[in-house]
């Protein structure tokens, strides 16, 4: 442990301890989660992060898993600067399911590693993370949870004057990054129009010290006994740079018995992969020598209808419609070459009923389709053209009794994947859960959670077969794959008197049948076609991905405890302290790869007028359980500071100014749940200065 963390750990609690005793805490407001049966907190019997205003402003960032890796319990996956995927308990891809308003995002993010959620959270209005049985609405298998991105792109409300908006400028340092936001919204009468945009460009990312580590690069491929030099860089990671840009426009009429409406939204990014040590060229001149540049190209085209309807029936409260239409598409370029070309294109549509009390059981019921058309194609096909169908039933109840909120839920899905000169085949996942929530007293409350979630094979592990230029690797699927089923428990504490509020998670998930890539131990030789042992040709040769299933079992925590340090004249102080694990065997034995260290650290807030200040501090210990032919990776300690000051222009406009360091103790940090752990590391010490009006 960190010497310098316990020191500052240890005088952090005893100074908010003493100074607890003698100043309240102020009580905040409930915070409601989206569901279509709207909930308090303190009705969750599964935890749940919640990120909107000004704390969403402040953790916003390029990617989904940045803007919510420090939230407890979710991490994220990097594959470069350009890709960070959400982890949420060492779970990601197919089962983290991200939402955008309810529905699917509906690209390939969940399919590969090195593929960018097409969402952009700078734009959100709110973000939620979500686990429990309110999964079951939105699809089976999310044994991690649900990320919901609600950005009133389809207004639900008129706003509060005839026009507000807001407009953003933001540069950081670590990339020359800009970053320029605008977003409107107006309304008059039943009528309602959403309009935003952004545009983001960045040159390559700093780092301390070399990009590869290059002792464990060679490991990785098979390669201990070369002692050529490899392709790196020192102070930066090559092939970086990225820009991206978007927007969307909205209307809906609005009415007392509700409302619809329908959006358009457009997104294109274009980012870099950063190189490995087996791409060509050498470190001196140019862009990193004239190394390798494989870069990815997408643009994704999104259509949406959204409508609600206020008691429609005798026995409704609330019946809710969403349908979407996705054209999503990605090039992966090699040296300015088209090499693999993923397109999806997806309709969506759900339909939910609110209904009336039942006796003592209030909830939801619905059904969700989905019909698209899915291909991975270059100079072959790494995924045959597939169309891809599946049906769910779903239905989420609560009921109080005494001191207990019970809520139980039930999904069933049906999936069909028919890949052009294939057998088609086809899985029935079937999941419950059930939870509880045990008011002790006004403050206090125990939460317990069971689910049973089931997921079927998606199509890249059942059918990939062939050399996937972004990821570096053979990819190999497996047919034969079955449905994955798990069994998870969750036991929860919520303490929240006048003077702190804490809570404590603990989790455990058996999973029979898990999915997952592991490393073979072997390389796929390119120029004579063949897999080795041993790589007999340097250049030629690349790590080797098959998709399997082993029983495995999951454990872990999230707890955090806040405290008041002082609430006076010149300012209010808070203390918060935090700590996260999980941990994932496989039942044969060994590790689960990719797996999120120990977290724990502490976060001081200071607000005073129209001043609001942070500094964190986190600790992340060496992950050295990295997994079968993995490899592990080295602790670090993260110091995060930000400071925003509010200055009111007129009566209907504010004008804010923002400054924030990250990393700023320039740690060399690899992220263990990351592919390119040993490739690329986590940005260096980082800058951010911006300005943002609202009106």
């Amino acid at each position: 442990m960190n010497k310098r963390v316990v020191v500052l750990m240890a005088s952090a609690a005893s100074f908010a301890s003493m100074a607890a005793e003698e100043q309240p805490i102020k009580e905040l407001e409930p915070v409601l989660v989206t569901a279509p049966v709207h909930k308090q907190a303190e009705e969750i019997a599964r935890p749940f992060n919640a990120l909107k205003g000004e704390e969403l402003s402040r953790k916003a960032a390029n990617t989904l898993g940045e803007t919510l890796n420090q939230e407890l319990g979710v991490t994220s996956s990097s594959f470069g600067t350009g890709v960070g995927q959400p982890v949420i308990r060492g779970q990601s891809g197919p089962r983290v399911r991200v939402m955008q308003d309810s529905l699917g995002i509906q690209d390939v993010s969940t399919l590969s590693p090195d593929h960018a959620n097409a969402v952009e959270p700078i734009l959100a209005e709110r973000i939620e993370v979500l686990r429990g049985p309110q999964t079951l609405l939105y699809g089976s298998g999310a044994i991690g949870g649900l990320v919901n991105v609600i950005d009133n792109r389809i207004p639900d409300r008129l706003p509060e004057r005839l026009v507000t908006g807001a407009a953003e400028q933001r540069y950081s340092t670590v990339s020359d990054e800009t970053t320029s936001v605008l977003r409107l919204d107006a309304g008059q009468g039943i009528f309602a129009l959403h309009l935003d945009g952004f545009y983001r460009d960045r040159n390559n990312v700093e780092i301390p010290g070399f990009a590869i580590d290059e002792e464990a690069e060679a490991a990785g491929h098979g390669e201990e006994g070369h002692e050529e030099a490899v392709a790196n860089t020192k102070g930066y990671i090559a092939n970086t740079d990225a820009r991206a840009r978007g927007g969307t426009a909205g209307f809906a009429l609005i009415g007392d018995s509700g409302f619809f409406g329908f959006s358009v939204n457009r997104l294109e990014n274009d980012y870099g992969i950063p190189p490995g040590a087996h791409d060509h060229g050498h470190e001196d001149g140019g862009e990193a020598g004239g190394l390798d540049r494989i870069r990815v190209d997408m643009e994704q085209s999104r259509y949406d209808f959204k409508s609600e309807l206020y008691d429609p029936l005798p026995f409704a409260e609330t019946l809710k419609t969403r349908l979407g239409y996705t054209d999503y598409r990605h090039v992966e370029r090699e040296n300015g070459v088209a090499g693999t070309v993923f397109s999806n294109e997806v309709v969506e549509g759900r339909i939910e009923l609110v209904h009336k009390n039942v006796g003592p059981w209030h909830g939801v019921v619905g059904a969700q389709v989905q019909d698209g058309e899915f291909s991975a194609v270059g100079e072959e096909a790494v995924v045959p053209k597939s169309n891809i169908s599946s049906y769910g039933f779903f239905a989420v109840e609560d009921m109080h009794w005494r001191d207990l909120l019970i809520e139980l839920g039930l999904r069933v899905e049906d999936q069909t994947i028919s890949p052009e000169g294939r057998r088609s085949r086809s899985h029935t996942p079937v999941s419950a859960s059930g939870s509880a929530v045990w008011s002790l007293r006004e403050d206090a409350a125990v939460t317990f959670a069971v689910t049973r979630s089931q997921r079927a094979p998606q199509v890249q592990e059942l059918f990939s077969n062939g050399f996937h230029a972004a990821t570096r690797s053979f990819e190999l699927g497996n047919p034969a794959l079955t449905e994955e089923t798990s069994y998870n428990l969750d036991l929860g504490l919520r303490y929240n008197p006048s003077w702190v509020s804490a809570e404590v998670n603990l989790f455990h998930n058996w999973v029979g049948d898990y999915i997952f890539q592991r490393s073979p131990g072997m390389v796929f030789n390119r120029e004579t076609e063949e897999f080795e042992a041993v790589c007999s040709e340097r250049d030629a040769c690349i790590p080797v991905l098959e998709s399997t299933q082993v029983d495995a079992t999951f454990m872990g925590f999230e707890a955090s405890m806040k405290f008041p340090v002082f609430d006076q004249d010149f300012g209010r102080l808070e203390l918060t302290l935090f700590s996260d694990y999980v941990r994932g065997r496989l039942d044969r034995g060994g590790d689960v790869p990719r797996m999120p260290p120990l977290r724990y650290g502490f976060q001081v807030d200071y607000g005073f007028e129209n001043l609001t200040a942070f500094a964190r501090l986190m600790n992340a210990e060496a992950q050295d359980k990295p997994g079968e032919n993995e490899t592990k990776t080295d602790g670090y300690l993260l110091f995060n500071v930000g400071a925003e000051y509010r200055l009111a222009m007129t009566d209907y406009a504010e004008f804010m100014v923002f400054v924030r360091g990250k990393n700023l103790f320039d740690e060399p940090i690899r992220n263990s749940t990351s592919y390119l752990r040993n490739i690329a590391p986590e940005p260096g010490r980082t800058g951010e200065f911006g300005i943002r009006v609202s009106f």
